[in-house]
């Protein structure tokens, strides 16, 4: 084999599929390898770039999104496996109060400085206020252990989340 390359100089090309996604209520038609996971089939087929890809282990939770109402991690599984189900992403919630008030919070406690976990930290939070409006620190701190933070200690993303949880308590006593 000496002088010989061992490899092909020419890689067969890989398998490509259709894959229909529904996000943000819109219907996508992808074409991409099986093993495309949806972070990657939403960031680089759908445009959708606030997915963002941290360990692509699912324990960063950056790229978190909505499938059918609940929190789930883009990167784990292929975008095959969200077929016939409804995504939201980030994009989505454009027009949603509860996440401008989330928004606003944010950025009155502080709780972003380079802001790649704040999409995932927003998806997550939302869900906090929507499931567990009586939800107290220790229990808030609980939900976010699977959203890796390294740049804000957390104190502010708490905080924001607290804020929102007692605007969203007072305004559900007063419609009482």
């Amino acid at each position: 084999m000496s002088g010989e390359n061992a490899f092909p100089e020419v890689f067969p090309q890989a398998e490509q599929v259709d894959v229909r996604l529904t996000v943000n209520g819109r219907e996508y038609a992808v074409r991409c390898e099986p093993r495309t996971h949806l972070a990657d089939a939403l960031r680089e087929h759908c445009g959708l770039t606030a997915t963002h890809i941290g360990c692509e282990h699912g324990v960063c939770g950056a790229c978190t999104v909505e499938v059918d109402g609940a929190p789930q991690r883009a990167c784990l599984q292929s975008a095959l496996r969200f077929e016939g189900k409804s995504i939201t992403t980030l994009e989505g919630l454009e027009d949603d109060a509860l996440t401008d008030a989330l928004r606003a919070a944010f950025t009155a406690c502080h709780a972003l400085q380079c802001g790649y976990c704040t999409p995932g930290m927003l998806m997550t939070a939302r869900d906090i206020v929507r499931r567990l409006p009586d939800a107290d620190a220790a229990r808030i701190r609980e939900e976010l252990a699977g959203n890796l933070c390294r740049c804000t200690g957390y104190q502010g993303i708490v905080a924001a989340i607290e804020q929102v949880l007692a605007t969203y308590r007072s305004e559900r006593r007063h419609a009482a």
